[in-house]
């Protein structure tokens, strides 16, 4: 079970063949690493699950090896050319889980070292096309955990910078809050060859490279985006989890940003995500146990207005009417604009 999404097994992960789990996405939604929030955004869950299906299927026609097996209907496997109504579950293969060791204060990854069988890269790869207000970049900026040299830039950059070419970005997976890591660290925490990264770093690329088209298609703009991989049994890399959804990805229309950002916009101005930040500076490991505050429910009228955002993009990017009775994508980015919080 995860924040947003639950994992039923199928059949378990051995050393000889990959297993079966299938995802049951919900209306639940996690932001600034909180995990599960007071309230749930309707029909989200359907919306991220037949979007994922779309750009899975789309990455394959790419040649790019996934874990994506197909939508789950009727208790049968199918495409999504096949399915007929909105559904939540996807079925995939499954990688085995090593989580590095919490001991002394730090995080052991030596396990990485040696791991032969399938299984999931203890990391997160950011890819960044723009630098978009709200972007961690900033903030690293000024503290000096990343440089000017390391984004391959001159000057500091304002909020909107365009990079000339992809950045690309690494953080942890498994430790309780995000970590980011430079390319040195993350090879050393995931037993990573320079062969090796260099693939994850040009299949990135290109993971981005065909989102940002089918969101130019809409009008949108793909800002930044998270991607996860694995090896498989013969050590290939593949895909996992999902790529290319307003949980995943930052996406802008006419400099106003349109994704899971909408809610994080709302929470950055509360006094729940200042206190958040004041626990994570006195406590990294257990920030979410010292927090003061916990965070109310998303207005009502902004819940709404994002659920049928995550419908709306849906129905647009696979040119299917999926959800029935949603304004126009148009209409809904309108009143988006007209929102005090997105000023």
């Amino acid at each position: 079970m995860g924040s947003v999404k639950d994992l039923k097994i199928v059949a378990d992960t051995t050393k000889s063949n990959m297993g079966i789990g299938r995802f049951y996405f919900s209306d639940r939604y996690s932001v600034f690493d909180w995990g599960e929030m007071p309230d749930e955004i309707p029909r989200k869950g359907e919306a991220i699950a037949i979007l994922s299906a779309y750009f899975f299927e789309r990455f394959k026609n790419e040649g790019i090896l996934t874990h994506y097996e197909g939508l789950i209907e009727e208790s049968c496997v199918k495409q999504l050319k096949d399915v007929k109504k909105p559904i939540n579950i996807i079925e995939v293969k499954l990688l085995n889980i090593i989580k590095p060791v919490f001991k002394s204060g730090t995080y052991d990854y030596s396990a990485y070292k040696f791991a032969k069988h399938s299984f999931l890269i203890p990391l997160e790869i950011i890819y960044r096309n723009e630098l978009p207000k709200g972007s961690s970049v900033f903030k690293r900026l000024e503290n000096g955990t990343i440089t000017l040299q390391e984004l391959n830039i001159d000057e500091k950059p304002l909020q909107g910078h365009k990079f000339k070419d992809p950045f690309i970005d690494y953080s942890t997976k498994f430790e309780i809050t995000d970590r980011y890591l430079n390319r040195n660290e993350a090879m050393e925490c995931a037993g990573l060859t320079e062969l090796q990264i260099q693939k994850i770093e040009e299949q990135t690329l290109k993971i981005s490279k065909i989102i940002s088209e089918e969101f130019s298609k809409i009008g949108f703009v793909n800002q930044d985006g998270k991607v996860e991989y694995g090896f498989d049994l013969n050590r290939s890399l593949m895909l996992v989890d999902v790529a290319g959804t307003l949980d995943e990805c930052r996406f802008s229309h006419n400099g106003i940003q349109i994704s899971k950002e909408i809610a994080r916009t709302y929470y950055r101005n509360t006094a729940w995500h200042l206190e958040t930040e004041r626990a994570k500076n006195e406590d990294r490991e257990n920030w979410k146990a010292i927090c003061k505050l916990q965070p109310e429910p998303l207005p009502p009228k902004l819940k709404i207005l994002i659920s049928n955002i995550y419908c709306a993009v849906t129905n647009e990017i696979t040119n299917k009417k999926w959800f029935e009775n949603i304004p126009s994508l148009k209409e809904l980015k309108f009143e988006l604009e007209s929102m005090p919080q997105q000023k």
